[in-house]
């Protein structure tokens, strides 16, 4: 977060800034902007204030759809579930397709906002649970309802083939999947480049932070099921313990990043759940386990859940378990492949935004172990170049006040995280439309 620092006080440039478009007269998006934000604002707090679930996007999806045949693109709706695709041709060229998400999380809302949301609903497994945009997927349907807009107004500064794309599901990490099933890439034109935009926790309103190469992480859920003797816990050595045994799984997991990971590489296993057991003098039949694990490269991946699946089986070994009682281990059902960002069109794009917003409100940043679905649109059997950057959202005064007494600021999926809707919205569309009009620029 320290590279941000020297940034945020520069922030206002952005909105003042023209697109350079090669062999033409900058574009000044400005009076655009300023006529059209007041409708996109009431857009982003209408969306932000009824989210919907993955796989239930249902209205969200609708409206998607309407602004974008509204803006004069053909619209198909319902592509790999809730997923909408939107066509705009406009002569011979290349095909770029912009990215947004439409669901929301089982959160509930904690920010104190006039248009917060107060949706509950029952998810999937029958819980009544809240339903917010902690991560601001609205924010980004916000930006590309506006970019579409703009994008349709300047069809004689571009040409080729833009595809505008509301994916359902993210959270789950199962919208991109289903969308690539469904002939995202066969049924439509087949890009050349995808783009898209998250927004920043971390960083102050406005600023775009990149990661070339890796930038987000694969995402793997693995389900453990320690089985064992119970029996009365008065008398442990009449029983196979799995308590005892998934504690020691627990803690041996670990050994997987301090011992087996090469100092520098990014390796996370975390136990994020176990339960077993419905008495204190009673040792249960069955311990259960949940784990996510983080890794980049695919060599690393495999490498980490072998070691997973190797260290489980070795400990029940050591403790004796019969082999009908051997430990059941479940991984890869809930996979998100690591994001890689392309350095060809990484550079590219970066040039554009550096001499859009100004050289220090464009800057680096780690890759995250967050996982990102939106890697999948590079990783099919095209191997489209695609790019995802970042764009702050913290407002400039909280962020230093942050930096000056290191307040700990709400993350993305936290029940307070609130975005400063206006300068993330604006950069947002003049940072898509710029690197539009770079692609696919005359």
């Amino acid at each position: 977060m320290n590279l941000f620092i020297a940034s945020w006080r520069l922030l206002p440039v952005l909105f003042a800034t023209a697109f350079t478009v090669l062999g033409e007269e900058n574009y000044d998006a400005k009076p655009w902007l300023d006529k059209e934000f007041p409708g996109l604002l009431e857009l982003y707090k209408q969306l932000h204030a009824y989210p919907e679930l993955s796989f239930h996007e249902t209205n969200t999806s609708a409206q998607m759809a309407a602004e974008w045949r509204q803006a004069g693109y053909d619209v198909t709706t319902n592509v790999g579930g809730f997923g909408v695709v939107a066509v705009l041709k406009n002569g011979v060229g290349h095909t770029l397709l912009l990215r947004t998400e439409l669901d929301a999380l089982p959160v509930t809302e904690e920010t104190g906002l006039p248009f917060a949301s107060t949706v509950t609903t029952k998810d999937d497994a029958g819980n009544k649970v809240g339903v917010a945009h902690a991560c601001g997927h609205d924010i980004h349907m916000t930006s590309l309802v506006g970019t579409g807009r703009l994008l349709a107004q300047l069809t004689n500064r571009w040409q080729g083939t833009l595809i505008l794309i509301a994916q359902p599901a993210e959270e789950r990490g199962g919208g991109a999947k289903a969308m690539i099933a469904d002939g995202l890439f066969k049924r439509f034109p087949r890009p050349d480049y995808c783009v898209a935009f998250h927004d920043s926790a971390e960083a102050p309103a406005g600023l775009i932070t990149y990661a070339s190469g890796y930038s987000s992480a694969n995402a793997d859920s693995v389900d453990i099921s320690v089985r064992g003797v119970g029996g009365h816990g008065a008398y442990p050595h009449k029983t196979k313990d799995p308590v005892l045994l998934a504690a020691e799984i627990v803690v041996n997991l670990q050994t997987i990043v301090s011992r087996e990971t090469r100092p520098g590489d990014a390796v996370v296993v975390t136990v994020g759940s176990i339960h077993g057991g419905t008495k204190n003098n009673v040792i249960p039949d069955e311990v259960k386990l949940q784990l996510t694990v983080r890794t980049y490269g695919d060599d690393s991946r495999r490498r980490t859940l072998a070691a997973v699946q190797r260290i489980v089986t070795g400990c029940a070994l050591t403790a004796g378990i019969p082999e009908n009682l051997m430990p059941i281990v479940k991984m890869g059902a809930d996979y998100t492949p690591s994001l890689y960002n392309d350095p060809k069109l990484t550079e590219r794009l970066v040039g554009v935004f550096r001499s859009q917003f100004g050289e220090t409100n464009v800057v680096t940043k780690e890759p995250g172990t967050g996982a990102e679905d939106f890697s999948r649109y590079g990783r099919t059997e095209e191997k489209i170049p695609i790019f995802m950057f970042n764009v702050g959202a913290v407002k400039t005064d909280v962020y230093a006040k942050a930096m000056q007494d290191g307040t700990v600021l709400p993350s993305l999926h936290s029940s307070h995280w609130a975005p400063d809707p206006e300068p993330t919205i604006r950069t947002g569309i003049t940072a898509l439309t710029a690197a539009a009009l770079d692609l696919l620029g005359k």
